[in-house]
């Protein structure tokens, strides 16, 4: 992966990072402040490029916006695929662009929050940005969602499993992940498989993605012929953690199954475990960062993991991965599907030689093309025809697929 010299243009402050410009903080929904980072990016031999327009004359730079939780529970998801969206935007921008014109991002934080996401899709209409790569968290999605789709944007997620987002019809809708359909059928699968005459437990929290799962995993775990010994929905604070895991254990729970996110889950298996309390764990996509297992230290080795299928172990990312890691980056969770979507985005309007968002959308729709992911398209819905969940197991701080 070539990095090219950073065009910081006017006013960059001294010592700053290099790829982030922050705008003056605005107010936002819920108490939240969103950022602007306007990324300008260049091949290094090519002359310095203001934000919007380059100095020799060429086309105007063309803006993607990027939506990512930089605050909120989330935020390591959301730094995973910031992380890529800027490794790609490098990439692209090394290569001549998006149609011959220089990408510049203009990051906003989300906080995964519903309003907070609409206020964004709102910003982005208003500054003209009809191409967007976001939102991370599936609530977000699909509010910010209804806003592209009435304004003509194209938006397309790294990391939004609802079924529900694409299973709307919208035409400029495209997610790069899996659906959470479809990761709740392999959880139900795994637990009936392997843990039919355990005691299994399936536990939910207040967020919707958390709901959603549990809800789903039920009905197929039910659907197999397998029931639950115990179903329960809990408000995560360090006292409910405690009095959950007393509950657990002391109805004899043998598998714990729980769609929260990695900080979550964290505290409570080391919570369980300090309290005598060691089932097999099972958690889902939103663990796959190193925060779990920071946080849940040893206990975190064994937890069994639904995600999607680990790019950065693939062939055709591996010259991506060698670059991140050349950087001292690590290119594990949600990272290379940042990268994957800017690039789908990269990779068809320069087939199609657009950056309207409408033709690039029918050109997702209709040809195939080779990303990180493999050679993969989009099919009717906006999903991608990329291979699903894996089932894996975390040790020693990593998650690595889980045999048979």
């Amino acid at each position: 992966m070539k990095i090219g010299r950073v065009a910081l243009g006017p006013g960059f402050p001294r010592g700053a990072n290099p790829l982030h410009r922050l705008a003056p903080a605005r107010p936002g929904r819920a108490g939240l402040r969103a950022r602007l980072l306007a990324l300008t990016l260049a091949v290094s031999t090519l002359p310095a490029v203001a934000q919007n327009r380059t100095t020799n004359g060429a086309p105007d730079a063309v803006t993607i916006g990027v939506a990512v939780p930089r605050s909120g529970a989330y935020v390591a998801v959301g730094e995973q695929v910031l992380r890529g969206i800027e490794a790609a935007a490098r990439d692209a921008n090394a290569r001549g662009g998006l149609d011959g014109r220089q990408i510049v991002l203009d990051v906003q934080d989300d906080a995964c929050d519903s309003n907070t996401a609409v206020a964004v899709a709102n910003h982005f209409v208003r500054q003209e940005v009809r191409l967007v790569v976001g939102h991370v968290c599936s609530n977000a999605s699909i509010a910010a969602s209804e806003v592209y789709a009435q304004n003509g944007a194209l938006m397309i997620t790294a990391a939004s499993v609802a079924a529900r987002l694409t299973d709307r019809g919208f035409p400029t809708i495209f997610r790069v992940c899996g659906r959470d359909d479809d990761q709740a059928r392999l959880s139900a699968a795994v637990l009936a498989e392997r843990f039919r005459d355990r005691k299994i437990a399936l536990i939910q929290d207040t967020t919707p993605a958390s709901r959603n799962l549990a809800a789903a995993t039920k009905d197929n775990l039910n659907r197999i012929g397998t029931n639950e010994a115990l179903s329960v929905a809990f408000s995560p604070s360090d006292a409910d953690d405690a009095a959950l895991a007393d509950r657990l254990k002391g109805a004899g729970i043998e598998v714990v199954y729980y769609g929260g996110d990695a900080v979550e889950m964290g505290r409570l298996v080391k919570i369980s475990a300090e309290r005598g309390f060691r089932p097999q764990w099972f958690g889902t996509s939103a663990i796959a960062t190193s925060d779990f297992a920071k946080i849940a230290g040893a206990a975190s080795n064994g937890v069994l993991m639904t995600f999607y299928l680990d790019p950065s172990r693939q062939p055709a990312a591996a010259e991506v991965v060698k670059a991140f890691r050349a950087e001292g980056g690590d290119p594990t969770g949600s990272t290379v599907y940042g990268y994957a979507a800017l690039q789908a985005l990269v990779a068809a309007g320069n087939f199609a030689h657009t950056t309207d968002p409408r033709r690039l959308s029918a050109t997702l729709h209709a040809e195939r093309f080779d990303l990180v992911l493999g050679t993969v398209g989009f099919d009717a819905k906006g999903d991608v025809t990329a291979q699903g969940y894996v089932l894996y197991v975390w040790k020693d701080g990593a998650f690595t697929p889980a045999g048979k």
